[in-house]
């Protein structure tokens, strides 16, 4: 009986450190994240472009230069899409298309990439300030590596291509132009 009440309480004490120890989805997930990190892609558990989407979902983010901005567009998975939404290429549709047409490079890598990517692969998104990749991490780091190419082959065809027009700085002797009282109660009828 003594035996049987020192094995409950060794049980008792082991179970909680089972439960602490990481699953293998989770060491695979920690080097894919690691293994990405050390690419230069910033990962981050945030909530996705999606309607309806409760909770976060990780964000694979490959940042443009601040001096080579990127064109706002955002591709969502057919699964995952409207019907409302415009088709792309390879089950992937427009939530929201860029304003002017991507450069020949940029549409060559993009579509390459939405042939390749994971079906948990759920959206494209970019920003001015980055390309993200939303999706679930099914593979690992060394199958994620063979995406890495056509993502920075992307992310250098983007940048520089931003819908936002950027002005040259105001030089020291420069001063912004004058607008007349008239052409502010012009432009408010």
């Amino acid at each position: 009986m003594e035996w049987l009440i020192i094995i409950a309480i060794m049980l008792f004490v082991i179970a909680p450190v089972m439960w602490l120890k990481p699953s293998p989805r989770q060491k695979r997930q920690q080097a894919l994240r690691t293994q990405m990190g050390k690419q230069g892609v910033t990962i981050k558990l945030e909530k996705p472009p999606l309607h309806h989407f409760k909770g976060t979902m990780p964000a694979y983010r490959w940042h443009y230069p601040q001096s080579a901005l990127g064109p706002d567009f955002l591709l969502v998975r057919d699964s995952n899409a409207s019907e409302a939404l415009a088709p792309y290429h390879a089950g992937w549709r427009w939530r929201i298309a860029p304003l002017r047409p991507l450069p020949e490079e940029a549409e060559i890598a993009l579509k390459a990439l939405l042939e390749r990517l994971p079906q948990d692969a759920l959206v494209i998104q970019s920003t001015a300030y980055s390309l993200t990749l939303w999706w679930w991490e099914s593979q690992t780091a060394e199958r994620f590596a063979t995406y890495l190419p056509e993502f920075q082959q992307l992310q250098r065809s983007l940048q520089g291509h931003s819908d936002r027009p950027t002005a040259p700085p105001l030089m020291e002797d420069e001063q912004p132009p004058v607008t007349s009282k008239s052409d502010h109660e012009a432009g408010s009828s």
